[in-house]
């Protein structure tokens, strides 16, 4: 949330920034910029729901993974549970450092499983990335846009439809070929 939060400032500084260098150009200079959803173009790729569905079977292989580490930790608490008034000191002690570091064990591979499936998610949408990119510099290029804007995080509450275009459906369009 901290982080969605920084994005939605520097978004609004953006466009404060694009807003100040718009008000200084003359007004016989026409500025076209084109604007549109990152987020809806993203989800809009054919590519997309292939992404998904692979990260969706990592994260499901991850869960199962730490869900039968979780049931071996727990079945072996318990076994510990009905003995432990029976086990010599020395043995107790080293039965609860078992489990001790099994429990260690247990949380250090939770830590690098959301670790690796955020790796993965950016390694799985890098190409998708650079492919709106890619057809967002080939929009731009063809209309003479002198930028383009991302109307994701409420960045830019109000854009002016005759000094801006939305591209959106261009963009879907081109992303989808």
């Amino acid at each position: 949330m901290l982080m969605n939060n920084k994005m939605r400032l520097a978004m609004r500084m953006v466009a404060i920034l694009v807003i100040y260098h718009l008000s200084l150009f003359n007004a016989s200079a026409q500025v076209k910029f084109g604007y549109f959803s990152y987020d809806r173009a993203f989800k809009s790729m054919p590519e997309y729901s292939v992404v998904q569905k692979q990260l969706s079977d990592l994260k499901a292989q991850y869960e199962a993974e730490a869900k039968r580490v979780e049931e071996e930790f727990n079945r072996k608490y318990e076994a510990f549970l009905e003995v432990q008034r029976e086990l010599a000191p020395t043995i107790l002690n080293k039965r609860q450092t078992e489990l001790q570091e099994l429990m260690a064990r247990n949380i250090q591979f939770k830590e690098e499983a959301r670790k690796q499936f955020a790796d993965a998610e950016k390694e799985n949408y890098a190409p998708l990335r650079q492919k709106i990119s890619d057809v967002l510099r080939q929009i731009g290029g063809e209309r003479g846009y002198a930028f383009i804007l991302n109307t994701d995080a409420e960045a830019c509450p109000y854009i002016d439809p005759v000094m801006g275009e939305d591209i959106s459906e261009v963009v879907e369009e081109a992303l989808s070929k």
